[in-house]
């Protein structure tokens, strides 16, 4: 068969249809997620791990992504984009089934490593057909793509609650959580845009630096993803342990801050189209800022709870305008968005560890300040973001084709 080159030119309708299907490969994405997080006390008992043993295995998912995102281009380069998120996606739903099998700490090791690879390679061959499709409708889609990860890990982690509820075998539940999302990713893929690079382009390298462009752009997601991070993981432990809440409230907290955040992501594409990525992200810099000082100062845990849902209204939006940026920021657009998402997974790796370690130190309280500092970095880092704001080139749907996301 022979392949479709880059320069195809997709009617609007067609485009459209591609939206709806990348739409729903980020929510797939998300239910293997949401579905992984909540067996992991199954897991853990299974593998019969310490608390320690399971902190250092959970590692391992960030540490393959880190390591394996950058071949998400060069796979794209030699498969086509539609091909190789169909290939990756599907072996990161399938991987679900594998951390549940682990007898011991060695292999839970091993398949998380596994896990976390074909998460962060699938995660950034959907970001770069998002950033292709916000190109070619001209108008802002990546916030929505997010929120939708957001709904379908809470659909995952729904009915992993369920499973865990009636005292369901994980193997067994991972397993049909497994192949019904690969079924339903494989479905999906055949509606995204099919792009190829063109045939005399030399393929990205296999591992190199992520561009400087990246770096400075997720210098700006490691602070959005930190103060997520330390929101998520500690949310609930500052209310009980420095406001005296009870558990039930302070599980709220947590539940409270993560639906903030979907629905941000879910509304922002609008704010965006209006005001632009850079103002966005800096009055979401504002939000988490006041946030922030909301939970440092508190006296109350009402007003703790306010501050939290502050700050997930604040971060929502800048990660998912960190990769549109880093979509446009330069030639390659896969690079430099596997630059950020590394990052970004780094962030997300080390927050919940430095907060306990600077809590241990300190105070818990100095931690959020610390958070409430990273927060401010978006009101003076968000220039950065200029490049998510989109243009009107040949890139829209009926002008001339804008270049593959493969990274060529």
């Amino acid at each position: 068969m022979t392949k479709e080159p880059t320069t195809a030119i997709y009617s609007t309708e067609q485009v459209k249809r591609a939206r709806v299907a990348v739409a729903t490969v980020f929510a797939v994405h998300g239910a293997v997620t949401g579905s992984f997080a909540t067996r992991v006390p199954w897991i853990q008992d299974h593998a019969g791990v310490s608390a320690g043993q399971l902190g250092l295995a959970l590692a391992f998912p960030a540490i393959g992504a880190s390591i394996t995102m950058p071949l998400a281009g060069r796979i794209s380069h030699r498969f086509g984009a539609r091909t190789a998120l169909r290939g990756l996606l599907a072996l990161w739903t399938l991987a679900l089934i594998l951390p549940a099998l682990a007898p011991n700490l060695l292999t839970l090791c091993a398949v998380l490593f596994v896990y976390g690879a074909t998460a962060g390679m699938s995660d950034v061959a959907m970001n770069a057909l998002g950033v292709e499709v916000e190109n070619r409708l001209d108008k802002s889609i990546m916030s929505g793509l997010h929120g939708m990860w957001s709904v379908g890990a809470l659909i995952g982690s729904a009915a992993g609650t369920v499973a865990a509820h009636i005292g369901a075998d994980a193997r067994l539940h991972h397993t049909l959580a497994a192949l019904v999302l690969t079924a339903l990713g494989l479905l999906a893929c055949r509606g995204v845009l099919d792009l190829h690079s063109e045939p005399d382009e030399e393929p990205p390298p296999r591992f190199t630096l992520p561009p400087r462009s990246a770096l400075i752009i997720g210098a700006v997601g490691f602070c959005a993803v930190f103060a997520e991070g330390a929101s998520l993981d500690w949310s609930a432990v500052y209310l009980r342990d420095i406001l005296g809440s009870s558990d039930g409230v302070a599980a709220a907290s947590t539940t409270a801050f993560a639906l903030t955040m979907a629905v941000a992501r879910l509304a922002g594409d609008r704010i965006v189209d209006r005001f632009g990525a850079v103002r966005t992200v800096r009055a979401g810099g504002v939000l988490a800022t006041t946030g922030g000082l909301l939970v440092v100062l508190s006296p109350a845990p009402a007003a703790a709870m306010c501050g939290f849902g502050l700050l997930g209204l604040g971060v929502a939006v800048v990660v998912p305008l960190a990769f549109a940026a880093a979509g446009r920021s330069g030639p390659n657009p896969s690079q430099a968005i596997a630059g950020v998402a590394t990052i970004t997974y780094t962030s997300g790796l080390i927050a919940p560890s430095a907060i306990g370690s600077l809590a241990e130190a300190t105070s818990l309280v100095v931690s959020f300040g610390v958070v409430t500092a990273l927060a401010f970095g978006l009101v003076l880092g968000a220039g950065v973001l200029r490049a998510g704001d989109r243009k009107v080139t040949g890139s829209a749907v009926g002008g001339a084709p804008a270049k593959s996301p493969s990274g060529s």
